[in-house]
């Protein structure tokens, strides 16, 4: 079985982003893929991060320990005005590749309306260049998030579709941690030169 960290990337208490992170992290349990053991939601909401850079004083170290344990990550990405969240971004200033280096990741976007994609284009454009992350090049956007997700049986037709999208992005996942572990086992991430991305 997979170690998988579920990153939900909103600054706000009680969100649908940590919801859904919820959500998903049963559903990979559910499928066999991780258990209740190797697999960790980091709410932003809940455990806040401070605006970077901080001392260790917050819950870094623990999200640090998660996530250099973590085969795969699952980046929960609420849209906020048509942008990622700053706790989502703040999250990705403290990671490294230390944590996260050629580990694939699997992006969700959360929107309460029928949006959700702009999060998804803004992280994968600059937010793995310093940690390495592996975007799989599956996503998914969960709209109208208050409808959806919130019993163990589909409520609707789109509750039901994205159920299903989600189990196939969460194979595909999967595999691509699988895929990745041995990769990861012979690259060298010490050489002082190379500590950025370009």
């Amino acid at each position: 079985m997979l170690n998988i960290a579920l990153v939900a990337g909103s600054g706000r208490s009680n969100s649908q982003s940590g919801k859904v992170a919820r959500f998903l992290r049963q559903r990979l349990i559910q499928l066999e893929k991780t258990s209740d053991e190797l697999s960790h939601v980091i709410d932003l909401g809940l455990a806040p991060l401070p605006l970077w850079p901080a001392d260790d004083t917050g819950p870094w170290a623990l999200y640090r320990q998660q996530l250099q344990a973590a085969d795969a990550v699952v980046i929960i990405a609420p849209e906020w005005n048509g942008m990622a969240c700053p706790a989502i971004k703040n999250f990705f200033i403290y990671a490294s590749k230390t944590e996260l280096a050629h580990k694939p990741g699997l992006l969700v976007g959360v929107s309460s309306g029928i949006g959700g994609a702009y999060p998804i284009s803004e992280l994968r454009a600059s937010s793995y260049k310093n940690c390495r992350l592996c975007y799989v090049p599956e996503h998914l956007i969960v709209r109208h998030v208050e409808n959806v997700l919130n019993s163990p049986e589909a409520a609707s037709e789109d509750d039901q579709r994205l159920r299903a999208r989600i189990d196939y992005d969460l194979d595909i996942l999967v595999k691509y941690a699988n895929a990745l572990k041995p990769v990861r086992e012979t690259i060298d991430l010490s050489i002082p030169a190379f500590a950025n991305g370009m």
